[in-house]
Parts: structure tokens; C-alpha cells; sequence
């Protein structure tokens, strides 16, 4: 297989694999390990993870906190328009998505007075705005309080129903504390309550933050995926967990956003700064030591992020098992730990 051809990316998913909802409890979905060095693949339930993961390994997760980034509201002319928060940019404007047609100065129109003036219209789709309440022009703390009241859970779009109130816990980390994603480090959703405590216990725990962006679930679009231009999102890594990366210690990453950070770092040394780094085969990983990861999207980002790891074979392969063993896939669906 040709590690630059999107179309090696590619398998058939049956849409009844897709998860709309997420294991209950959550720890108690299912989890494939791919052992590398002895190459073994087993099959378990999430809340056994924590006998495979080797003791000296350090864990670092993503402490960022999903917004209620969706909002409904009203053009001018009355019709209805839908708004998804991407990510805040300078001058308290912000990037975001509008489905449907909207002009360059046009206002949008949402509950609790809430407005949003069109300021630029990007050629990738996107749209950056600025939010006004009263007249008076918000930043992204106060957007996000108006959002808490008015907004909606942004779930992805292979989620085909309306978000609810469990929603609102169900795609939220246990330990998220820094407000910024639009969508959730998905590999992280699957720890309970008591398993968290657990691996506290036994672990040696670390948080870095990445606000995950709408351009995670952007697709591949072209022949050679160097020719892809990946989206870039901001990130801030705490002096402890640069100490880590900066060791020779084992690490666990949970979850791609996780991957992504720590490599963008050891490449670039900057603790925070909008990582824009392609992870694939022909840029594989040179700290992440393991991860924990979810079933991706075929030709997506994050398959080649994945397949970086294991090689494109070996995860076909491993999809194609997960398939006929009716693994649940992508967001609220279950496990992969690639030791």
C-alpha cells in the first residue's frame, strides 16, 4: 500500500457500528490492545485496562472542556440559521461555521440577545464573526456564558439526532477544566469514576491542553495526503508535563490529540503555541511511546495518525477484526490501546 494515497486509507463501515450513545457504564465498553513487540492482539472490556498498561509508563490527557458551541438563531430575513463555534481568534473575533448562505456584514440574530456580525468569508468555509450582546462587544469569557444558557452539545456530525441533557456529561472528560473544544478527546470518555482513581493510584498522571477544533472531522479530500493542509489548534503544556516529555520515560497518550501535542512540542520545543502537525506513516511519532485511541473515520487524519504507529496493513487489519467482533465506532464508541 502507498502510505501518501488517501484511497489506502479506506474501509467499509457498516452504519450500525457507528455509536450514537456511548457504553453504559462507560467504562464497560470494549477495548482492543495491539501488543506491537509481541504482536498479539487482545480482546477486553475498558475496565480491565489498566493490567496492560506497563507500570513505568507515564499518562498524559487532555484537560480541555467542551462548549456549548452550537447555537440556532435567525437571519435578517427571518430564516433560520445555525452557528458552530470553532475556535477564538484576535480582536474578540472568532472562527466559526454557518450553514447556509450569509454575506460579509450581515447580522445574525440568536436568544438572550445574543448577535453576531459577519466579518469575513473564508475560502475553506469558514466564517469569522464578532458576538455582540446589547451593543456591546463580547469576548470569549463572556461568549461562553451566554453559549452555557442558549448553546447546544456540538456532537459530530456522523451523530445523526438532536444532542441532550446527558449529552452534556456523557461527552465531557471527568477531568476537563480548561473551556476551548468544540469536540471532545474522545479516548478519554471511557474512564469511570473508581477506574480514574485507580490509575491516579498507580500511575503517574499529567494533563496538557488542546482545544479540539471542527477541523478534527474534516476529511481527506485529496490524491496525495501531502497535499492536505491540516487544520492547527491551540495548545498549552504545564512545566510538569514538559519535565515528562523532556524525560526518558515511557509515555501513554490518551488519545490522538494527546499524540499530536507531544509531537508537535518535541519537534517545535514551543509549550504553547496552534499545532498544526500531520501525524502519518511518513511522519511517524518520535516520543508517544503508546496510545489509547478510538475507531476512526476512514481516509481521515486520524487513521493516518493511528496507522503512523502500527502501519496501514496492520490497521486495516485491526479495523476489519474490530468489524466482524462488532466493535462500536468513532466518537462514543469503543477502545484501541496500541502498546
Amino acid at each position: 500500500m502507498n502510505p501518501l494515497d488517501i484511497n489506502s486509507y479506506d474501509y467499509k463501515l457498516p452504519s450500525h457500528l457507528i455509536a450514537s450513545t456511548p457504553s453504559i457504564p462507560k467504562d464497560s465498553c470494549n477495548l482492543l490492545i495491539y501488543d506491537r513487540k509481541r504482536d498479539k492482539i487482545i480482546h477486553e472490556k475498558f475496565y480491565n485496562i489498566l493490567k496492560y498498561i506497563p507500570k513505568e509508563s507515564a499518562i498524559i490527557l487532555n484537560d480541555t472542556k467542551v462548549i456549548k458551541a452550537r447555537i440556532f438563531g435567525k437571519k435578517q430575513s427571518g430564516g433560520r440559521v445555525e452557528l458552530l463555534l470553532n475556535s477564538p481568534l484576535e480582536d474578540d473575533t472568532f472562527l466559526v461555521y454557518i450553514r447556509g448562505r450569509v454575506k460579509e456584514g450581515a447580522k445574525l440574530f440568536f436568544d438572550k440577545a445574543l448577535i453576531a456580525k459577519i466579518e469575513k468569508l473564508n475560502k475553506d468555509g469558514t466564517r469569522v464573526v464578532t458576538f455582540y450582546q446589547n451593543s456591546k462587544k463580547l469576548n470569549f469569557i463572556e461568549l461562553n456564558e451566554i453559549l452555557e444558557m442558549i448553546g447546544h452539545v456540538p456532537l459530530p456530525p456522523y451523530i445523526k439526532r438532536d444532542d441532550t441533557k446527558e449529552d452534556e456529561t456523557n461527552y465531557q472528560t471527568l477531568f476537563a477544566k480548561n473551556i476551548g473544544a468544540v469536540a471532545a478527546p474522545t479516548a478519554s470518555l471511557h474512564f469511570s469514576d473508581k477506574l480514574f482513581e485507580d490509575m491516579q493510584k498507580n500511575y503517574d498522571i499529567s494533563y496538557l491542553t488542546l482545544h479540539v477544533g471542527a477541523g478534527t472531522f474534516k476529511p481527506v479530500e485529496v490524491e496525495n495526503i501531502l497535499d492536505h493542509k491540516m487544520h492547527s489548534e491551540f495548545y498549552l503544556i504545564p512545566k510538569k508535563t514538559k519535565d515528562i516529555i523532556d524525560s526518558h520515560k515511557d509515555i501513554l497518550a490518551i488519545g490522538t490529540t494527546v499524540a499530536r501535542t507531544i509531537e508537535y512540542y518535541i519537534r517545535s520545543k514551543k509549550t504553547t503555541a496552534n499545532a498544526d502537525i500531520f501525524i502519518h506513516p511518513k511522519n511517524p511519532p518520535i516520543r508517544v511511546d503508546h496510545l489509547l485511541t478510538n475507531f476512526h473515520l476512514p481516509k481521515s487524519t486520524l487513521l493516518m495518525l493511528v496507522s503512523s504507529f502500527i502501519g496501514i496493513e496492520k490497521t486495516l487489519e485491526l479495523y476489519q477484526i474490530a468489524i466482524e467482533k462488532r466493535y462500536k465506532f468513532f466518537s462514543y464508541g469503543d477502545a484501541m490501546l496500541i502498546l
